[in-house]
């Protein structure tokens, strides 16, 4: 573990290495698991406010979910996050053939929205934990995410790196660049 401000950070994001492969996974991250994606209070408002743009993007089932739950619920332990389809799916889960993807993110790629997903989301395999005096940012492993395990392994891109747009987006670029800072230390 390692301090940049506010984080403590677990060297497994400079050590492991990860690239999504949805050819193989088919994005089930989206559709397993036992709650929806966490969210920030600023997250539930952005949701709000986007949802009748979304809308068009989603499955009548995310629809009807989103209409019964709201665009976010509290989750059995308190925690902001996405609603669910009959516990399972992500309520803004769509399909491509047998491949899950976000109704967000497909809004955002053509211009609809300028938020591309919930920050949880984007960061993924990183999880942060905020707590009062400091965020913990560590790696989650799963096991459904074992090929893009494979696949970082391969192509030689460790977890800090695959998620660089969302770390910036999460913590700031001056805070990433002191995150590669404390990477190329580690190296030598």
């Amino acid at each position: 573990m390692f301090q940049i401000g506010k984080t403590i950070i677990s060297e497994d994001i400079l050590e492991k290495e990860f690239v999504c492969n949805l050819s193989a996974c088919k994005g089930v991250c989206c559709v397993d698991g036992d709650a929806g994606a966490p969210l920030s209070e600023a997250e539930t408002k952005i949701l709000e406010e986007i949802y009748p743009k979304v809308k068009p993007f989603l499955r009548k089932e995310g629809i009807a979910a989103i209409e019964a739950q709201g665009t976010w619920t509290k989750g059995t332990d308190g925690d902001l996050e996405t609603p669910l389809i009959d516990n399972k799916d992500c309520a803004y889960v769509i399909y491509d053939g047998k491949t899950s993807l976000c109704g967000i993110e497909q809004a955002y790629n053509q211009g609809v929205v300028d938020w591309k997903k919930p920050v949880s989301c984007h960061l993924y395999p990183i999880r942060v934990k905020d707590f009062t005096e400091f965020a913990a940012v560590n790696y989650d492993k799963w096991e459904i995410c074992d090929d893009a395990c494979t696949l970082g392994k391969e192509l030689e891109v460790p977890v800090y790196k695959f998620v660089k747009e969302a770390l910036i987006r999460r913590f700031g670029e001056d805070w990433y660049l002191e995150l590669e800072k404390v990477a190329q230390d580690i190296k030598k």
